[in-house]
């Protein structure tokens, strides 16, 4: 039988595209980036309560896509088409330009297990099949895949071996070996966007469903264990957090931050390496 939760709001604050939350466990607080408002925020999770707390913003003249963070606290944020090193001092510098076509920009980002940066790029326009899945590792970039429309979500399972990653627009839920192994459909999602996703210590896959304002839980044969439903029906992504990675947080467009438990726990966000 599905289980099924229900996530609440956490924040008063709205976002106009919320997206990549993650836990910094060092740290203890939340990050994740309102796209279209060029915003990078981090808050505290109030443990009796689950609401989150704004505590910093870092503002861009430019899309804030994606966010990563170091050992030592520094952010390497995803923009428009460049990477941006936001240092512990405040100074900002851009260090990649990953996307050189206008007709493009960058969507989600994460941090592999050898903290190397990934970033998907999505299509402005009509085009299909043309967008690409990228990794930076401080130095070059290396192409993963070259034959996306809108490359989104990126997880790893528990082990670190395998990458799972979502072209949305055709609703396909990728796998593959890693770091070198060959891409294979996992299943696909038909009924709404598969959005940002994120993976439980159990290696279930929690998938943030775009335009159904819901997240599910499945397993890696695509067997529904949960639906989360969230009064947002833009749901953007998902990640684990809190010092026990038990807290559900999902991300939504026009709407503000949602919490719910949902009696599984989160794997630790791997550092940056910089």
């Amino acid at each position: 039988m599905t289980a099924r939760f229900e996530a609440r709001p956490a924040c008063s604050q709205t976002y106009a595209l919320g997206e990549g939350p993650l836990w910094d466990r060092d740290r203890n607080r939340l990050l994740w980036v309102d796209i279209e408002g060029g915003l990078v925020c981090a808050g505290r999770l109030d443990r009796r309560t689950d609401a989150i707390r704004v505590m910093e913003t870092w503002h861009f003249d430019d899309l804030a896509c994606a966010v990563a963070v170091s050992r030592d606290g520094e952010l390497l944020v995803a923009t428009r088409h460049n990477l941006i090193h936001v240092r512990g001092d405040g100074s900002r510098d851009v260090v990649a330009q990953l996307v050189h076509e206008q007709g493009s920009r960058l969507n989600d980002g994460a941090v592999d297990p050898q903290g190397r940066f990934l970033a998907g790029s999505m299509a402005l326009d009509d085009r299909t099949g043309q967008e690409r899945l990228l990794r930076w590792d401080g130095r070059e970039t290396t192409v993963l895949d070259d034959d996306l429309t809108l490359s989104n979500g990126l997880a790893w399972s528990p082990s670190g071996d395998r990458l799972y990653s979502i072209d949305s627009i055709p609703g396909v839920v990728w796998v593959r070996d890693y770091p070198g192994g060959a891409r294979h459909e996992l299943f696909r999602v038909t009924d709404g966007l598969p959005d940002g996703l994120c993976v439980d210590t159990d290696g279930n896959l929690w998938i943030a469903v775009h335009e159904r304002g819901e997240v599910r839980c499945l397993t890696p044969r695509g067997e529904l264990l949960a639906t989360v439903a969230v009064p947002a029906p833009k749901t953007t992504s998902c990640a684990f957090a809190g010092p026990n990675l038990d807290v559900l947080v999902v991300t939504a467009a026009e709407g503000p931050l949602f919490t719910v438990r949902v009696g599984a726990v989160g794997l630790h966000t791997p550092y940056w390496h910089h």
